[in-house]
């Protein structure tokens, strides 16, 4: 049974309100349009004509096949070892503002991949660390490291490593292969062992390999086997003094500086840029010949062709009864006179090259020499 409850009389200060109607706003006719999340949903029930039961079991299971096909948005075999290196402490600890001193692989987790990462795996591993370490995941956690700084590295190696032009140019100065080139085989490391054939391959074959990825032209020959025959080392030789590089230096051009709006400034930025990434270029050029050179002097297949050759002219000679003591010394004669001719020419290019090196030096210490004078003189101006 209902109880009826008595209430309070209003206290004598109370004023009834005032009337709202003068504030409400006249009635406006408008026309709404059919869209959103909600009308696209009404759409799909009707056009399959499901009940929202029917629906919401659809949504479910579209939402677990695709749980499924991506794994926490991951997926294939490409996602073995992806993304999963073991984060240094010095990693986290990077200075986004540094970016250009980075390892981008290193920091999505691509050390042992490097240039023959996909693009895929790149994405994979993007998405491994953002997941990992996105400020919104862990807001509120307390850390040892400042999450938000490694996920703005994290966001530049991608944007580097994505960009087809700008990784060929981190590729070009990667760290790693730096060091990898300072440890490239030298003369010493043979010496006493010059006709040891396993010890060439094994020496030379990862550095052809390492260098082949700069090669405009593919398919790039590679260092081959013992056994290969005169044509493949000849072709390979003849690819590797004639390679053409894509190679580039930008990567490491020193940046104006902020805020300056000096065109001046600029413009001699941009000319000490070009002019350092010709310098680096000619070095890349001669040491990549300087290598070629060297695997050719300690190629054994060289000195077994060379064999073959001699064991063919000898076994010639034989078949056509030899020549005279007479020929043979004029012959032997004449191979000693281009020898030495062989020798003096070298000898005469190597002289040319010095003075063109020593020329090179010389201007690029004018140049210097100019280019500090207009800067005092221009720094003098201003004063």
């Amino acid at each position: 049974m209902a109880t009826l409850v008595a209430l309070p009389s209003p206290p004598p200060t109370w004023t009834p309100p005032s009337d709202p109607a003068s504030s409400i706003s006249p009635l406006v006719q408008r026309r709404l349009i059919p869209a959103g999340a909600a009308y696209l949903a009404h759409v799909k029930r009707t056009l399959n004509k499901f009940t929202f039961e029917q629906y919401d079991k659809q949504l479910e299971e579209e939402q677990q096949r695709l749980e499924a096909l991506n794994a926490d948005g991951l997926n294939g075999e490409d996602d073995l070892g992806v993304g999963e290196e073991v984060e240094a402490p010095g990693l986290l600890l990077l200075d986004p503002k540094e970016w250009k001193k980075q390892d981008h692989y290193e920091v999505l987790g691509l050390s042992h991949l490097r240039y023959k990462a996909t693009p895929e795996q790149i994405k994979i591993a993007h998405r491994k660390k953002v997941l990992k370490h996105h400020p919104d995941k862990k807001a509120g956690a307390s850390h040892t490291t400042n999450d938000d700084t490694f996920f703005k590295c994290i966001q530049k190696a991608n944007e580097v490593l994505t960009n087809a032009e700008r990784r060929r140019q981190f590729d070009s100065v990667d760290p790693i292969c730096l060091s990898l080139e300072e440890d490239d085989p030298s003369a010493s490391d043979f010496k006493g062992r010059e006709g040891d054939a396993a010890l060439f391959f094994n020496a030379f074959a990862p550095v052809f390999e390492r260098e082949a990825r700069f090669s405009k032209k593919t398919p790039v020959p590679m260092l081959g086997e013992n056994n290969d025959s005169k044509e493949q080392v000849h072709a390979f030789y003849d690819f590797w003094y004639n390679f053409d590089s894509w190679r580039s230096f930008e990567y490491l051009d020193k940046e104006v500086n902020e805020g300056s709006d000096n065109r001046d400034d600029k413009r001699y930025t941009e000319k000490k840029n070009k002019s350092e990434r010709a310098r680096r270029k000619k070095e890349d050029i001669a040491r990549l010949r300087n290598l070629v050179d060297l695997t050719l002097s300690l190629d054994p297949r060289i000195k077994r062709i060379k064999q073959e050759e001699k064991d063919a002219r000898e076994a010639k000679k034989k078949s056509k009864g030899g020549m005279s003591a007479a020929e043979q010394k004029v012959k032997a004669e004449e191979e000693k006179r281009k020898a030495e001719e062989e020798a003096k020419r070298k000898e005469e290019e190597d002289k040319v090259a010095r003075a063109e090196a020593k020329k090179a030096k010389a201007a690029a210490a004018n140049a210097a020499k100019k280019a500090r004078r207009q800067q005092r003189t221009a720094d003098t101006g201003d004063a």
